[in-house]
């Protein structure tokens, strides 16, 4: 299971910390992808991370979000700076025990096996 908390209101420039926790199993263990979904929109890769710690990031975030990983609280994060209003979306952490060779098989939400069920995150202006 895997559990998102962090969400919340910010204005544009502002930064807030998204947690993703598992239970039953070691974040450690698996490759944790990070999604967001905005209203009427598919949802969309914001980062991933394989347990190699290879990370792949949309463009769109660059530079402005950061995946971690807490192995003691057997959590992951992504750290978000300069938010902007586009950034507006229900955000979902994801974890697949498969192994892929390119990263970029990772990027599909069809590699994922477990899904959180998504915390809000609203930029205002």
């Amino acid at each position: 299971q895997l559990v998102e908390s962090g969400g919340g209101l910010v204005q544009a420039g502002d930064s807030l910390k998204l947690s993703c926790t598992a239970s039953g199993y070691s974040v450690r263990d698996f490759a944790v992808g990070w999604y967001r979904q905005a209203p009427g929109l598919e949802r969309a890769l914001v980062v991933v991370r394989t347990t190699g710690g290879t990370t792949y990031y949309a463009d769109s975030v660059k530079d402005r979000f950061t995946i971690s990983r807490d192995d003691a609280k057997n959590t992951m994060y992504l750290h978000m700076i300069n938010l902007k209003p586009e950034d507006t979306a229900v955000y979902y952490c994801a974890g697949t025990f498969r192994y892929y060779s390119d990263i970029n098989d990772y990027t599909q939400a069809g590699a994922y096996d477990y899904w959180g069920q998504g915390t809000q995150v609203t930029v205002s202006t």
